[in-house]
C-alpha cells in the first residue's frame, strides 16, 4: 500500500497556538499512531495577523523596521521578503496588539506606521508587495499610511489634519503629488478576507468600529468623516470590495496606490507555494481556532479546502470549537472536523491545553484516515 502523504495547512488557533505550532502538534499526533506517514507542513494565513509568520515558515526572510504605532509610539514591525516579493502585514504596524493595555483610540489611531512598513519593503527592493490587512486598531481610511508615503492632508488653514479617522472631518485638500514614485512600478496586492465597502451600513466604522473601542457616537463621526474623505479622493472607489478592510486602509491602497484586491487566502496560497505541496499530498489537514460561519467567508480553512477539492484530495479539519453542521462542512469541502471542545468542554482549559489536545485529535485523524 502506498505511504500516505499528509499536508498540514492550518491557520493559527488565536490566543493558543501559532500556525507553526498547530502544524508541529498535528504532526506529532499523526506519527504516534502512523509512524511511517510522510507529513509536509505549510502554515497558512489569510492576510490577517500571522501572515508574516506563515511567509517566514515557508522560507521568506524575516525583516524588521521601527515604525510609528497606532497611537504614535514607536513599535518594531516585521515583514517578509523573498526574491523581490515582500509580505507586509498592516497589523504588525497598526494592529490592536500595539494599543497600550487595551486602551482604545477609535478616533485618533493612525495607519502611519503601515505606510512606513511599506516604505521599508520598497527600500529593500520589493517589486511585488502582498499587503495583508486585518486586525487593525485604526479607522482612518488609510490616510496615515498615505501620509507616511508622501501624501499631504490639509485643513482649511493649510495645516495637516489630526491623526486618525476623526481628523478627516476637517479635511479640505488632499495632495497626493508627493507620493513615493517607486509605488508606480510595484505590483501591490491588497490581501484581505473582508469585502466591505468603506462607509454605510456594511462599512468599516459600522461593522468593525466597536471592536476598536468606538461608541455609537464615534461610529457616526467616523462614518461621516470617511465619507467626506472619500468625496475628496474618489467616491467611486469607496464602494469597491475591500475598501472597508482594516478600518478603510483598503480604500487608501485602492484609490491612491494602485492596489488590486484579491481574497487574502488565495494570494497567500500562491505566495506560499501551496499548489506544488498539494500535488504531493493524499490527505490535507486544515483548521483554525473556531470553525464557524465566518470560516466560510474567505478564511484560510475554506480556501485550503476549496483548492484541495478542486484537486480531488480529501480534507479534514482541526479546530478549538466547531459551530458548523456536517452539511456546512461538506459544502466547504471538509469531510470531517475534529474539535478540541469534544475532548475538553471547558473553553479556558481547552485553550490552555490546546497543544496536547491537538495531538490527541491528530491521533484520531490517523486512526480514522491513515490506518
Amino acid at each position: 500500500m502506498e505511504t500516505a502523504r499528509v499536508l498540514v495547512a492550518a491557520d493559527k488557533f488565536k490566543g493558543s497556538l501559532t500556525a507553526v505550532q498547530v502544524a508541529e502538534r498535528v504532526t506529532a499526533g499523526l506519527r504516534r499512531v502512523a509512524p511511517g506517514v510522510r507529513v509536509e507542513t505549510l502554515p497558512v494565513a489569510d492576510g490577517g495577523d500571522g501572515t508574516v509568520a506563515a511567509a517566514v515558515a515557508a522560507g521568506f526572510e524575516r525583516r524588521e523596521a521601527r515604525v510609528t504605532g497606532p497611537v504614535g509610539e514607536p513599535v518594531t514591525a516585521a515583514y517578509a521578503l523573498r526574491d523581490g516579493t515582500a509580505v507586509v502585514e498592516m497589523a504588525e504596524a497598526s494592529g490592536l496588539q500595539h494599543l497600550p493595555d487595551g486602551v482604545f483610540a477609535p478616533l485618533t489611531a493612525t495607519t502611519y506606521g503601515s505606510g512606513e512598513l511599506l516604505k521599508a519593503a520598497l527600500d529593500a527592493g520589493a517589486t511585488t508587495i502582498v499587503f495583508g490587512v486585518g486586525g487593525s486598531a485604526t479607522t482612518d481610511g488609510g490616510a496615515g499610511m498615505l501620509a507616511a508615503l508622501g501624501a499631504r492632508f490639509l485643513d482649511a488653514d493649510g495645516k495637516p489634519v489630526g491623526p486618525g479617522g476623526g481628523g478627516l472631518a476637517e479635511l479640505a485638500e488632499a495632495d497626493l503629488s508627493g507620493l513615493d514614485p517607486r509605488l508606480k512600478d510595484v505590483d501591490l496586492i491588497l490581501a484581505s478576507d473582508v469585502d466591505n465597502p468603506l462607509t454605510g451600513p456594511k462599512g468599516a466604522p459600522e461593522v468593525y468600529g466597536r471592536q476598536k473601542g468606538a461608541s455609537e457616537e464615534d461610529i457616526a463621526v467616523l462614518d461621516a468623516a470617511l465619507a467626506h474623505y472619500a468625496s475628496i479622493l474618489g467616491p467611486e472607489t469607496a464602494a469597491l470590495p475591500g475598501a472597508g478592510a482594516a478600518g478603510g486602509i483598503g480604500y487608501g491602497a485602492l484609490v491612491a496606490l494602485g492596489a488590486r484586491f484579491r481574497p487574502g487566502i488565495e494570494v497567500m496560497l500562491d505566495v506560499l507555494g501551496f499548489a506544488p505541496a498539494l500535488a504531493r499530498a493524499t490527505l490535507v489537514i486544515t483548521g483554525e481556532g473556531s470553525l464557524d460561519e465566518q470560516t466560510l467567508h474567505g478564511k484560510a480553512p475554506a480556501g485550503v479546502a476549496a483548492a484541495a477539492r478542486e484537486a480531488g484530495i480529501e480534507v479534514v479539519a482541526v479546530c478549538g470549537r466547531l459551530a458548523l453542521s456536517q452539511e456546512a462542512l461538506n459544502g466547504a469541502g471538509i469531510a470531517r472536523a475534529y474539535a478540541l471542545a469534544e475532548l475538553e468542554p471547558d473553553p479556558a482549559v481547552s485553550m490552555a491545553q490546546a497543544g496536547p489536545l491537538l495531538e490527541r485529535a491528530a491521533e484520531s485523524i490517523a486512526r480514522d484516515f491513515l490506518s
